[in-house]
């Protein structure tokens, strides 16, 4: 047995995240300087397309984040995971440009644990994190279902959908049987613990490194994540207490003071260039008043320039 090196605690986002924009059909590597755990990318910006999500854990299979699908290994040919520096590909997705976001597994910042159901009771899943996770998207690889999303802002016994706009639920409040995450362990109900496979993504807050978090939107709201420097290199955000979509935006396609471009993790439509959402803000980030008022949760990771 040899153990994993490297999960300490990042103290620059760019030592643990990058976004990268691959363009055109050719054979190429996504180059980000680390070893790449989990990358999320959407090829085709301009026409619908899913939003696959890949880990190094899982290999060659994928998941998409806007279905309740079980994991396929359809694009296998696309990509494989030998690089400590990115991931290659084996040909280029689009000729219409691809947008990755690569995650590197680091102690309180972010962790990828696959595990087994029991088929009986609750069960406690080990972790590695170090930390209390703050935020854990959670889906059964073996099977349809859909995505649930833990956020301490929300507690224990509500949820979200990551392939959904639905508001947060507590239809199955027992979901995470009422345990709140530990920094060893996360706990799910006998309601979510079939004798399925699955696989869990844990996020947390490292100071000027990624911010999870909760704001009540009033027209426009500074968001303040407590990073230093520009603009931050990711925002993930959803409404909670009624039906909206999961935006994700990026500095690499530009978060500006005036439209940006958004996509949403839920759902296949093209890349939105018309809106602005967002604008820069010393700390954090500012929302518009393009956002519908109402209660969120976002997810946010520092400037990497």
């Amino acid at each position: 047995a040899i153990r994993r090196g490297g999960m300490q605690t990042p103290t620059a986002a760019s030592d643990v995240f990058a976004p990268v924009i691959q363009s055109g059909t050719a054979t190429q590597t996504i180059t980000t300087g680390f070893t790449v755990d989990l990358a999320i990318f959407r090829s085709s910006r301009s026409s619908t397309n899913q939003i696959y999500v890949l880990d190094r854990l899982r290999g060659l299979n994928y998941l998409a984040t806007e279905v309740n699908s079980a994991e396929n290994n359809g694009l296998s040919d696309y990509y494989n995971w030998d690089s400590n520096t990115g991931v290659p590909t084996v040909s280029g997705l689009s000729s219409d440009e691809t947008i990755w976001w690569n995650w590197k597994r680091a102690r309180g910042y972010f962790d990828a644990v696959a595990y087994s159901g029991t088929g009986s009771g609750a069960q406690n899943v080990s972790h590695n994190l170090g930390v209390v996770p703050e935020m854990m998207w959670i889906k059964v690889r073996n099977d349809a279902d859909n995505w649930t999303v833990y956020h301490s802002a929300l507690g224990n016994t509500k949820r979200l959908i990551l392939n959904g706009t639905d508001a947060v639920s507590s239809a199955n409040e027992i979901f995470f049987n009422d345990t709140t995450p530990t920094s060893s362990v996360f706990t799910v109900a006998a309601i979510a613990n079939g004798s399925y496979n699955y696989v869990a993504y844990l996020f947390a807050t490292v100071a000027n490194v990624s911010k999870v978090g909760s704001f009540t939107q009033s027209g426009a709201t500074n968001v303040a994540c407590g990073f230093t420097g520009s603009t931050p290199a990711l925002i993930i955000l959803k409404r909670t207490d009624a039906s909206g979509n999961w935006y994700i935006l990026d500095a690499v396609r530009g978060i500006v003071a005036g439209n940006d471009k958004s996509l949403y993790l839920n759902s296949t439509a093209a890349e939105i260039t018309n809106a602005d959402i967002v604008d820069p803000y010393s700390g954090g980030f500012a929302t518009t008043s393009s956002l519908a008022d109402g209660d969120y949760i976002f997810y946010a990771i520092a400037s990497i320039a």
